[in-house]
This record gives C-alpha cells, sequence and structure tokens, in this order.
C-alpha cells in the first residue's frame, strides 16, 4: 500500500481531535468523528469559500479507485482514511457533504477544515468525554519550520528548517503531553492519547523506505 504525504505547502500545521466513541450498549458500536486542520479535512473545504482548496491535481493523484481530487490535502489517503480502515468503517464524510444524511450520521463524520488554526475556544474539545468520547487522539504539532513555504520564507541559506518556527513546536508538544496525562489521571483512564506528529514527519525523511512508495509534492 503507498503511503501519503500532505501537502501542506502554504498552510500551518496544528493540531487535531480523532475521536472513537460509543453511543450504545454494544461494544462493537463505535463512531468516528474527526476534527482539524488539512492533515484530516476529508473535503469540507470543497463546498466553502476559501482559498485552503485541495480540488485539483495534482491533489488525489494515488486516491484509489478514481484518482481525482477530492479534497484531500494529500495526493491519496490521509490519516482518518487509514484509521477507518483499521476500525473497519466507510471513510469519514466531510460534515457538508450533501451524502451525510440519517444514520450515516451516527458511523462518524468529519468536521476538519483546512486553515482553521487554532482558536481560543479550542478547549472545549476536552469536553467530548461528556459526550461518550471513549478514546480521543490528539496530535501535536507537525515540524512547522520544515514546511515547504516556510522553508522559502524563512528558512536558512542552506535549507534549514526555520529555528523560529521549530522552537515554538518544541514548547508546545511536550506542553500538550503534560496536559493529557493530567486529564486521564482525573478521568482514571486513558482517554487522550498524545500522538506524536514530529516525530512522525522525522520517520518518514529518515525511513522512507518503511512506509512504501512515498510521492511528495510541494
Amino acid at each position: 500500500m503507498a503511503s501519503s504525504l500532505f501537502m501542506a505547502s502554504s498552510l500551518k500545521i496544528f493540531s487535531l481531535v480523532m475521536v472513537l466513541g460509543s453511543f450504545s450498549t454494544q461494544a462493537e458500536a463505535r463512531a468516528f468523528f474527526v476534527f482539524g486542520d488539512s492533515l484530516v479535512d476529508n473535503g469540507n473545504n470543497n463546498y466553502l469559500a476559501t482559498t485552503a482548496r485541495a480540488d485539483a491535481p495534482p491533489y488525489g493523484i494515488d486516491y484509489a479507485p478514481t484518482h481525482r481530487p477530492t479534497g484531500r490535502f494529500s495526493n491519496g489517503y490521509n490519516i482518518p482514511d487509514f484509521i477507518s480502515q483499521a476500525i473497519g468503517s466507510e471513510p469519514t464524510l466531510p460534515y457538508l457533504s450533501p451524502q451525510l444524511t440519517g444514520q450515516r450520521i451516527l458511523n462518524g463524520a468529519n468536521f476538519a477544515s483546512a486553515g482553521i488554526g487554532i482558536l481560543n475556544d479550542t478547549g472545549v474539545q476536552f469536553q467530548l468525554y461528556d459526550l461518550g468520547a471513549r478514546r480521543v487522539l490528539v496530535t501535536g504539532t507537525g515540524p512547522l519550520g520544515c514546511v515547504p513555504a516556510e522553508l522559502a520564507l524563512r528558512g536558512g541559506a542552506n535549507g534549514q528548517c526555520s529555528t523560529e518556527l521549530q522552537r515554538a513546536a518544541n514548547l508546545f508538544n511536550p506542553q500538550l503531553i503534560q496536559m493529557i496525562k493530567g486529564l486521564n489521571q482525573q478521568l482514571g483512564s486513558d482517554i487522550f492519547v498524545a500522538v506524536n506528529t514530529q516525530q512522525t514527519h522525522y520517520d518518514f525523511i529518515s525511513h522512507p523506505g518503511a512506509f512504501g512508495n512515498i510521492t511528495i509534492y510541494t
């Protein structure tokens, strides 16, 4: 299976939340909800008046079976797609999609929108436990200073990543992990899971062969 790298050449990458919740007494009944930005947008921005769009080639060229742009900021599948496959579910539909009707909403939905950034009220995501969420994946920031647009604008003369943005990410991620640990201690269970996006990106760069055929677009 070919892996996909995200084409966030003009967007900063911020935290995202992916939620697996149980909405019935049956253990196997799970819904999958996604909140975040371009890393996990499955096409919401196709329905919005925004310049942050992924509805033209080369986006989607590895997306089976159509090989056409889907609104995902990727050449193929994105993170929610792989999670949906792992739990045996259909890919999450954008919440703005006209196809998301009736019982389909009970299977989950994708509320992500590219370029959304972090809002002052982002902390409301941690109330999801009260709404039935029992596994919440929370990512930190990726290597912000290494995004192609930032390399072009603020990178070093020899292609080094932006020092300022890298420092910001290095300050943010450890504090996010500590906050999540504190929440889990209050709840008495590992409900919230910190995902090390920065290390994942470095793994792609350092050991690309371990992830199949990777296509990079900038």
